[in-house]
């Protein structure tokens, strides 16, 4: 294994580590998050007959599966801390595969939308175009992709024991063209409150007809 602390393998192992170790704290400070505005900007985007498949990316202890459950759809969860996998597994009994960001393993044209819900700003921005054009290689034909990051200037790094890349819209806008989507709708959270004080940005994309 490298040594070097900004090879992408240690950032994701560092930022695993430190989830694994808190996934009891994280879950107590995080089930009762509203993000219902997120759950809906994926779902009123997707164009086929539901119920839908959906990769929860980053599913953390399973919240969101629960609520994508009740709401009648197949939620399938990506989570790369083993102790938050089988919390999400026994919160929301779904299927849940433990992978991480970069090793991934998804089945092609599976998806009907990836729900990535303060996920993808974990991915090793050397990493970031790759993981993006896999996430778009497992949705069917004009599937959907949500994603909300906190934003920032482009600054990546180690913020205490977790990697982050925050980034500003129109950076994010290059990423997600090359990988082969197109925007749909972007807005910037908690609602109801001045742009300067919400500090993520949630955007909803669709995979390209052309794209494979």
């Amino acid at each position: 294994m490298t040594s070097d602390p900004d090879h992408p393998r240690q950032l994701v192992d560092r930022t695993l580590a430190h989830y694994q170790t808190r996934a009891e704290a994280f879950w107590q400070g995080t089930r009762h998050h509203d993000v219902e505005q997120n759950i809906e900007a994926l779902l009123r985007h997707i164009q086929a007959a539901p119920p839908f498949t959906i990769l929860d990316f980053g599913c953390g202890p399973g919240r969101d599966l629960q609520e994508f459950t009740r709401r009648g759809h197949r939620a399938i969860g990506l989570e790369g801390a083993s102790a938050l996998a089988d919390m999400a597994r026994a919160n929301s009994a779904c299927e849940v595969w433990q992978q991480d960001f970069l090793q991934l393993e998804l089945p092609g044209q599976h998806f009907d939308g990836v729900f990535a819900n303060a996920s993808l700003f974990h991915v090793p921005r050397q990493e970031l175009p790759r993981v993006l054009r896999e996430l778009n290689a497992t949705l069917k034909a004009g599937g959907v992709l949500f994603s909300s990051n906190p934003r920032g200037n482009n600054e990546a790094g180690m913020q205490g024991e977790r990697y982050g890349a925050y980034y500003d819209l129109a950076t994010w806008r290059g990423y997600l063209a090359e990988a082969g989507f197109v925007e749909l709708e972007h807005y910037y959270r908690p609602p109801g409150l001045p742009q300067e004080q919400q500090p993520w940005l949630a955007s909803v994309w669709r995979k390209l007809e052309q794209s494979e």
